[in-house]
């Protein structure tokens, strides 16, 4: 990981937020801002980790705070959003990358249990939406910003439920781009493929390896710093005029003419 004291300062003076930061690729995105300069909000439920990654992230020489959320709870969502704009003084970047993966159940649509389900999706598609609600006013008051959902590859592939929240992260990513684009808030979404985190070990296991070498181009695992990026190119000026886009970043696991 690059280190804060040698930032190209991309987001300089810029104050961001990370949801699901705690772990995985939402630590690498995390760490990745705080190394261009950005003041980053470690949100997440996991409060140990949470912590660690914060702590590491001023080890570093870069500015950061964990703030205990739970994306679908618009309380929780408002209270983060507070304690962000009280310790930094405002908003301009938001990556909505929280969800319940490496603990997920598996099963049909037609037979899930409905309180999960409901719960899943509250988490998984629905929290996007609860945070970027609390968020957007203060990106509106600094004159814009930018906002990158995370999707999935399994938005184009039978996933089960895990899948339908990923194609409502991304009609939700169009949608919203519509509506905040005169606010001058741009927002995008990440499709990652398989990627070597402990969620993917946990779910996937050897089978990962097997998607790897029948479904990929480029054979290997992604690694969560393949997802920083385009991350980081998306919420940044250099993408100015990009908004209402999903982009793969996922060894060529899947192609859409």
């Amino acid at each position: 990981m690059v280190s804060a004291s040698s930032t190209n300062g991309r987001f300089k003076d810029k104050v961001a937020i990370v949801t699901g930061a705690a772990q995985g690729i939402g630590e690498a995105y995390a760490k990745a801002l705080a190394a261009e300069g950005a003041s980053v909000v470690v949100a997440d439920l996991n409060e140990d980790s949470g912590q660690r990654v914060a702590k590491e992230i001023e080890a570093d020489g870069g500015t950061a705070m964990f703030v205990r959320c739970d994306v679908s709870d618009p309380a929780s969502a408002q209270a983060m959003t507070e304690a962000t704009v009280a310790a930094y003084g405002g908003i301009d970047h938001l990556v909505n990358n929280a969800a319940i993966y490496g603990d997920m159940q598996f099963d049909l649509l037609v037979t899930v249990d409905w309180g999960y389900y409901r719960r899943f999706m509250s988490v998984n598609m629905d929290g996007a939406l609860v945070v970027t609600r609390a968020v957007f006013p203060h990106m509106q008051k600094r004159g814009g910003g930018s906002i990158v959902n995370q999707s999935s590859t399994a938005a184009w592939l039978y996933s089960g439920f895990y899948g339908l929240a990923k194609v409502g992260i991304n009609g939700l990513t169009q949608q919203l781009a519509h509506e905040l684009g005169g606010m001058n808030i741009r927002v995008n979404a990440i499709a990652p493929g398989p990627t070597d985190t402990a969620a993917t070990r946990t779910q996937a296991g050897a089978a990962a390896h097997d998607i790897v070498r029948s479904s990929l181009a480029l054979k290997r695992i992604g690694q969560p710093e393949d997802m920083v990026g385009a991350c980081l190119f998306l919420l940044s000026d250099d993408a100015a005029w990009i908004t209402a886009q999903i982009l793969d970043v996922d060894g060529g696991q899947v192609f859409r003419a």
